[in-house]
């Protein structure tokens, strides 16, 4: 009976507390994610490349076509392949993600082959940084205080990039980040007793919310 009602709230651990409220649910856009996080392009680019440089090389010999397109049959394979699994990966990254925002906390639930939940207390929300895209996704990257122990591995593709040393939480690749972010920073003034802090659609935009004294306990 406790695992069916666990699972009551997609993407919640468990059942609100009295008094807490669902705000919003939403993940990644896939599409998005597969260009920013696992970086088709430059892949494809990659791929191009070498693709363009053994024709070269091929005419500079004096190949014949034939033998040309036999020798770059093996890599157009090979690039059609990787592009086709870190599609699938970024697919499946997004379909097995839910973000939801509450009256209290943040959770993000990820994961492909193991599911795992990360609660994040408003009031360890030291600031979250909105970065937009040009298609209108964002990224919300959510900065912990100093001493909070989160592996980036753990974390990847749901952290900010290069932020290893301090892994930052972030909502990857979300559709209408800028309206998510607003939400996000009435939310955590709302639950920390501070004034709004509006927010536009600028890239890079941030927002934050003060860390109450008392918030110094782990996650």
């Amino acid at each position: 009976m406790s695992r069916l009602r666990a699972r009551k709230i997609r993407g919640l651990p468990d059942d609100l507390p009295a008094g807490e409220r669902l705000l919003w649910q939403g993940a990644p856009s896939w599409r998005a994610l597969s260009v920013r996080a696992f970086h088709i392009r430059k892949v494809a680019a990659y791929f191009a490349l070498l693709i363009l440089w053994r024709v070269a090389s091929g005419l500079a010999d004096g190949a014949g076509l034939a033998e040309i397109v036999a020798g770059c049959a093996g890599l157009a394979t090979l690039a059609v392949a990787a592009i086709g699994i870190l599609l699938m990966l970024a697919w499946l990254s997004a379909r097995t993600t839910v973000y939801s925002i509450t009256s209290q906390r943040l959770v993000l639930r990820c994961g492909i082959a193991l599911s795992m939940d990360l609660n994040i207390p408003f009031g360890r929300i030291g600031a979250a940084q909105l970065s937009l895209n040009g298609d209108g996704t964002g990224d919300i990257a959510l900065t912990l205080p100093k001493g909070t122990r989160i592996a980036y591995l753990n974390l990847w593709p749901h952290a900010r990039p290069w932020n290893f040393r301090a892994p930052q939480p972030t909502l990857r690749c979300i559709p209408q980040a800028a309206r998510v972010a607003d939400l996000l920073s009435r939310s955590l003034a709302a639950a920390t007793g501070g004034q709004s802090h509006a927010v536009t659609a600028n890239v890079g935009e941030a927002i934050s919310a003060p860390i109450p004294p008392q918030a110094s306990a782990a996650a």
